[in-house]
């Protein structure tokens, strides 16, 4: 396992879209010691930031930036030595296939302030569904041509930089019970889910930033995979909701590996237990 240099001093990080998961993982960089910008899209955010120990900037990326928005990116990234990316797709590039565009925005600016290490926040949705065993290669090889997410990506895959594709986000504030609740007739009902905690991911991400582990593009699920039927069925109940209905005699569905992220960071889940955690929600 890689272990963490000692530091007296920590290098400043920033975090581009302090939201659902920004916010949380910001300020636990802050707690860790670590000097934080951190930027949102919402001008009633900035105190908020501000309040947490985070220097806070308001910047609305797009594919074609304002003139004030080029300038912000440029001042959230003085002095940064690592920038953790956390725009997704549906985030800001108005389509997704304008989403390679935007990021390509970011790694121009990146290299002008000097930054030297980008951490992508990434998603297990580049893997095809497909009923069987996803690893980290299998995204390029499963499909026929590059999606905008994997072009994207691509920019980001090099020795001073990592990619973590995370799995379907739960936690605080996305109970995964209100997603399918009430609908009949849901396909591939024994479907494994592929799912992790927001406490799973701010640690993880944490993790990979103390080890200075760059040159990966690693997956970021948790081990548990119940079926879809089981999974949803509790979580509605849990709520208080109507569970879903499932079509009988269909499956299918990809399961997320894992083991790379594992074994490079000894990182213990939180909540492996993807049932267990509906509890954390």
């Amino acid at each position: 396992m890689i272990q963490p240099a000692p530091s007296a001093a920590l290098p400043t990080v920033a975090v581009l879209g302090c939201g659902w998961l920004g916010l949380p993982l910001a300020r636990a960089l802050v707690a860790a010691g670590y000097p934080v910008h951190g930027s949102t899209t919402t001008p009633g955010q900035l105190l908020t930031l501000r309040d947490a120990g985070i220097r806070p900037y308001l910047l609305r990326l797009a594919p074609t930036p304002t003139l004030t928005d080029t300038d912000t990116l440029q001042a959230l990234l003085q002095g940064v030595e690592t920038l953790i990316l956390n725009v997704p797709p549906t985030r800001g590039a108005g389509s997704p296939e304008a989403y390679p565009a935007l990021l390509s925005l970011v790694t121009e600016a990146t290299t002008a302030a000097g930054v030297a290490h980008v951490l992508l926040v990434s998603s297990t949705g580049v893997y095809p569904d497909e009923a069987r065993l996803m690893q980290e290669p299998d995204a390029r090889a499963s499909l026929e041509a590059e999606t905008p997410l994997l072009r994207a990506e691509a920019l980001f895959q090099g020795p001073a930089h990592t990619v973590v594709r995370l799995a379907g986000l739960m936690g605080p504030g996305r109970p995964p019970g209100r997603f399918m609740a009430g609908r009949s007739g849901v396909a591939h009902g024994e479907a494994p889910v592929n799912l992790i905690h927001l406490h799973d991911c701010v640690g993880l991400l944490v993790r990979i930033l103390e080890l200075g582990l760059w040159g990966y593009t690693l997956n970021a699920s948790a081990n548990s995979h119940p079926s879809r039927r089981t999974f949803y069925t509790a979580a509605a109940t849990r709520l208080d909701l109507q569970p879903p209905t499932f079509a009988e005699g269909t499956t299918g569905g990809k399961q997320i590996d894992s083991s790379l992220l594992r074994d490079l960071t000894s990182y213990q889940f939180r909540h492996d237990d993807v049932v267990a955690a509906l509890e954390f929600c």
